[in-house]
């Protein structure tokens, strides 16, 4: 059934269906209907009872396809996880069904990824940024001396199969974790992803380690207990001499460290 089919109905059983996945890889559906929905093998919850505020489609560039709102419920999107960033790009989707004959018509409204999330008076909005979006980014990379890869992906190619561990966290103390037995500066420029605990999934940045531990760019969005086990991932400074040194990867270095600078244009004859 199609979509203009439902409408011409004389009594349409609509309701509006989200599937919301994290980019840890949990996932959850929420629904506008007043009783949970089952689709596919994904219920979808009627709470917190999530409404669109607008849903455009069609071909342009400015804004986002839809605004999303809904109450903060514990334990489907809480307002800690909010804070945390749990919720930060996660994927969306958007899709119409009928109630009455749940995903036989399954239509999709808009697809995208979550992007401003703001709060108030104990509810959310929550921007959903479509793939045109996409356009907005520049053609070509700007030049640049540091390198613009980002260490182990497509333009960079170095293996981080070796240059990961498993850590078991003795304490925090604001932003400082303690990890005995790392190498100096091995991390700085990482990731430490939480493993277990309440901070399961999400990933910080590391700007420094020394022998004893690491220096995390924030202080952990909830409490961490010793023993806690993370994910530690090795970082790169984005320099010449550290790629072909520590990385013999210089044949993949995204940077220009060699191209006159802007200073260039100022400098007269005789000038140092």
């Amino acid at each position: 059934m199609s979509g203009m089919e439902a409408l011409e109905k004389p009594l349409a059983t609509l309701a509006f269906c989200w599937r919301i996945e994290r980019r840890d890889g949990v996932a959850i559906g929420l629904t506008s209907h007043d009783r949970d929905l089952e689709i596919g093998q994904m219920l979808y919850r009627a709470a917190p009872g999530m409404t669109p505020c607008a849903v455009r489609s069609g071909i342009g560039v400015e804004g986002s396809d839809a605004d999303v709102e809904g109450a903060l419920v514990a334990d489907a999107i809480s307002e800690a996880d909010l804070a945390a960033g749990r919720w930060d790009g996660a994927a969306l989707e958007l899709r119409l069904t009928e109630w009455e004959e749940p995903g036989v018509l399954w239509l999709l409204l808009a697809r995208g990824g979550i992007g401003a999330v703001a709060r108030r008076a104990g509810a959310f909005t929550a921007e959903l940024v479509g793939a045109m979006a996409a356009l907005k980014a520049p053609v070509a990379p700007s030049t640049s001396p540091d390198c613009r890869a980002v260490l182990g992906d497509r333009q960079c190619r170095v293996d981080l199969a070796g240059r990961r561990r498993v850590v078991a966290v003795g304490s925090v103390d604001d932003a400082v974790v303690t990890l005995p037995g790392l190498e100096a500066g091995a991390y700085a420029f990482g990731t430490l992803r939480w493993l277990t605990g309440r901070n399961g999934g999400i990933v910080q940045a590391v700007i420094d380690n020394d022998g004893d531990g690491v220096t995390l760019a924030d202080p952990p969005a909830f409490a961490v207990e010793a023993g806690t086990l993370a994910l530690l991932t090795e970082g790169c400074d984005r320099q010449l001499a550290t790629c072909a040194d520590r990385f013999g990867n210089a044949v993949n270095f995204r940077g220009e460290p060699y191209l006159p600078g802007t200073d260039l244009l100022t400098r007269y004859p005789g000038a140092a």
